[in-house]
């Protein structure tokens, strides 16, 4: 266990950005503060990229690219693995700046901290498994060869949520597939990447390779990059109507774009569900990272039989969670990310009661320092309520029941998400039926969490589309190219 203190923690984390494996002041010396949300408190200032940065860093991984492309698989699998092994040794530091910079309990961070470690080991792997075929045509008058070439410059915009994580998710595979790469990270977290970043610099990454940047006015730095006949590639991860601008900008160049957005998870539990197991599962789906994730389950969808009794087990479990600073022991809850999340929040429940909905626990913001709310339970959840169709984004459990499987199943589909689904049954036939029935690129069937760098993540319908992790992560940054030769024997 590191015995780091905070001060001297955030004192390693580059404050500049990063360019053609320099670090750089910005453009000005502009600065931008990082606060905890705990507290409220600056912890640090780092650079406030313009769009003359922006361009720069798009520069750098463009001249990079072909001889990055060019180098042996092996080998930049190789430095994959070095930063796996690097990240590991300073799991607790990059678990402590997480907790700083996002307010998560220490323990999660340290689960956020192996999860995300896991895509530098997963696609440190995958990269000497890039394939392609060779084989007669059907007319026999020539042969027919398909390789897999990287796609070129990418640029990768995470969220703040899991600011490791989702930086390992993209820049991972990029690497690994022989791509170049501009990230930005989300202006609340970016100490975390940061940090990453200048472990990948002394594992060996080349310069221009990665580059990294922060802004504070992101549209007015993305949208040139995005727009330049340079990039080839844009993978996002963060709202759905952010993602769908985005989109709109990426059609000029038609660039390959992956998009990771919204939720709304539905969290079926059946009258034949093991109770115990599912307010297991519930408590993990729900709470984890203080709800605020695009997995969390977004309404608990529970049949009548066994509502009452679910609802109370529930309850007792969150009337017993400890709320405070990510740092103290025993806290499950820590802060949301800003008062804005405070608020939406708030209005969503608020919302659910006007119409309805009964409070078990919980139900307001936790006044004093840092933007807390009280983990909550809803019952008797309507359709009308808000609640039902936005994503709530912070720790409030909202419970709604069914009669039937065939009803259950139409309201977890009445939504134009589909990012996961969760299930609680103990029938097998109807396990299999739902991963069928349920409208959503992942599904977790007696589970309530199932992120693995070793499988597909991602949505249908407006939840985005593309996937990171997997055999098919890496794909996402290779472009398939055919070519015909005369039959050699003619």
């Amino acid at each position: 266990m590191s015995t780091i203190s905070e001060s001297e923690l955030l004192a390693k984390v580059p404050s500049q950005l990063y360019i053609n494996g320099q670090w750089v002041d910005a453009a000005g010396g502009k600065t931008v503060d990082v606060h905890d949300p705990a507290t409220g408190l600056v912890i640090k200032s780092i650079a406030d990229a313009s769009p003359a940065d922006g361009m720069k860093a798009l520069d750098a991984a463009v001249a990079a690219q072909d001889a990055w492309a060019a180098t042996a698989p092996r080998l930049r699998g190789e430095i994959l693995r070095k930063a796996f092994d690097r990240v590991q040794e300073l799991k607790d530091e990059f678990a402590l700046l997480m907790t700083l910079e996002m307010g998560k309990p220490l323990s999660e961070a340290i689960g956020e901290v192996n999860y995300g470690s896991e895509f530098l080991r997963w696609f440190s792997e995958e990269a000497v498994r890039i394939t392609g075929r060779y084989g007669t045509n059907p007319e026999g008058t020539g042969r027919t060869i398909v390789t897999q070439m990287p796609v070129g410059p990418c640029y990768l915009i995470t969220p703040w949520n899991f600011p490791l994580a989702m930086a390992t998710r993209k820049i991972a595979p990029a690497l690994a597939a022989g791509c170049t790469v501009v990230v930005k990270p989300a202006t609340l977290t970016p100490l975390t990447t940061l940090y990453f970043v200048k472990i990948l610099e002394e594992c060996g990454v080349p310069a221009g390779v990665v580059n990294v940047f922060t802004t504070s006015t992101t549209a007015e730095v993305s949208d040139p990059i995005v727009t330049d006949k340079r990039l080839r590639k844009l993978s996002f991860t963060g709202s759905t109507g952010v993602g769908q601008s985005l989109m709109k900008l990426a059609t000029e160049n038609m660039l390959r774009t992956s998009m990771e957005l919204g939720g709304n998870a539905p969290f079926l539990v059946f009258e034949d569900a093991d109770l115990d197991k599912a307010v297991d599962g519930v408590m993990i789906a729900k709470f984890r990272n203080i709800g605020q994730a695009c997995t969390a389950a977004n309404r608990v969808i529970v049949h009548e039989s066994v509502a009452d009794a679910f609802a109370q087990k529930v309850t007792e479990r969150v009337k017993a969670m400890k709320i405070g600073r990510g740092t103290e022991d025993g806290v499950s809850i820590g802060p949301l990310i800003d008062s804005k999340a405070v608020a939406k929040a708030d209005q969503l429940v608020q919302d659910a009661v006007s119409k309805g909905a009964s409070v078990l626990t919980g139900g307001k913001a936790i006044d004093g320092a840092g933007t807390f709310y009280e983990p909550t339970v809803l019952t008797g959840v309507t359709s009308a309520a808000d609640i039902m169709t936005e994503e709530i984004f912070g720790p409030v459990l909202s419970i709604t029941t069914f009669s039937t499987e065939e009803e259950g199943i139409a309201i977890a589909n009445d939504t134009e998400y589909g990012l996961i689904g969760y299930v609680y049954t103990e029938d097998f036939k109807r396990g299999q039926r739902l991963i069928e029935k349920l409208q959503t690129g992942m599904m977790g069937l007696n589970a309530g969490v199932i992120s693995n760098a070793s499988a597909p993540f991602g949505g249908v319908k407006m939840s985005g589309l593309g996937r990171e992790g997997g055999f098919e992560g890496i794909n996402e940054y290779l472009s398939t190219k055919y070519t015909m030769t005369p039959n050699p024997f003619a």
